[in-house]
């Protein structure tokens, strides 16, 4: 069985450590963990782990952002994944810092990635994984927040962070995604 994993960021090393390429971060240490590496393919970067019998493909798009639906229709097609074995990982700033969100399918929530997404695939039925990247900015500084560097606190605690999010994605495809919310949410 084939999973499709998607962690949302932006390419160009002027992104690279901000919150909001946490979605790279976070495929980048489960391929780190599970000793696979990435490939420049259409549309993205791909690594494979397989898990308890299963296939997951790792995408972090070239799209950019705003434009991701792209490279996730293209790779879904290409690879025939059913839109339940789609996770779709994102920064969140209504969050606090580290904390997880998983849900089933819902709205964008403003998420200009996630909207790209479901209006892409004509549905917002896909499951979605938010990284709290909290919401300590002034009003208005939105955008310099979530393109911002991560604060020396949050550096430090972002690799166990990062393996709480590779293991739950490794649990939506062994279990699927209502016992994984169970297990994580807000853990």
């Amino acid at each position: 069985m084939k999973y499709l994993i998607v962690g949302l960021g932006n390419i160009g090393a002027e992104y690279a450590d901000t919150r909001h390429n946490i979605g790279f971060k976070v495929l980048d240490a489960l391929a780190e963990a599970s000793n696979t590496s990435f490939s420049t393919v259409r549309y993205g970067d791909l690594a494979t782990v397989r898990h308890r019998g299963r296939q997951l493909l790792l995408l972090k798009p070239s799209t950019y952002m705003n434009l991701s639906g792209k490279a996730v229709r293209y790779w879904m097609e290409q690879e025939k994944i059913k839109p339940e074995n789609l996770l779709v990982i994102s920064d969140d700033i209504a969050i606090p810092f580290g904390q997880l969100r998983m849900r089933p399918q819902g709205s964008a929530g403003g998420h200009n990635g996630l909207k790209n997404i479901a209006e892409l695939l004509g549905t917002e039925a896909y499951a979605r994984m938010r990284f709290g990247v909290g919401g300590e900015f002034a009003r208005g500084h939105q955008i310099d927040y979530v393109l911002g560097s991560w604060t020396e606190e949050e550096r430090k605690a972002l690799p166990e962070r990062l393996k709480v999010f590779g293991d739950a994605i490794l649990s939506f495809a062994a279990v699927g995604c209502q016992m994984t919310m169970n297990n994580f949410n807000k853990k």
